[in-house]
């Protein structure tokens, strides 16, 4: 929102994570064999380890970048 590309958030109690998001920057990609520009954006998940391990925290990014990346799956 404030054009700040990645950060790290601190986890207020009673929650056990709390996902930060990052401006969209463009960047170069690789896409199809070719360089081109692509928009990207970071996302940080922190987590407390005594309630989320740290593999589904992992799990829980990975389905995000899905959704994010092909917002049409929401609907299937």
């Amino acid at each position: 929102m404030f054009g700040i590309e990645s950060f790290t958030s601190i986890i207020n109690q009673p929650n056990s994570a709390i996902l930060s998001v990052g401006a969209i920057v463009e960047k170069p990609v690789v896409k199809d064999g070719q360089v081109v520009v692509g928009n990207t954006m970071k996302l940080t998940l922190a987590c407390d380890h005594r309630t989320v391990d740290g593999a589904t925290g992992a799990q829980f990014l990975q389905t995000l970048q899905g959704y994010i990346e092909n917002p049409v799956t929401m609907l299937v």
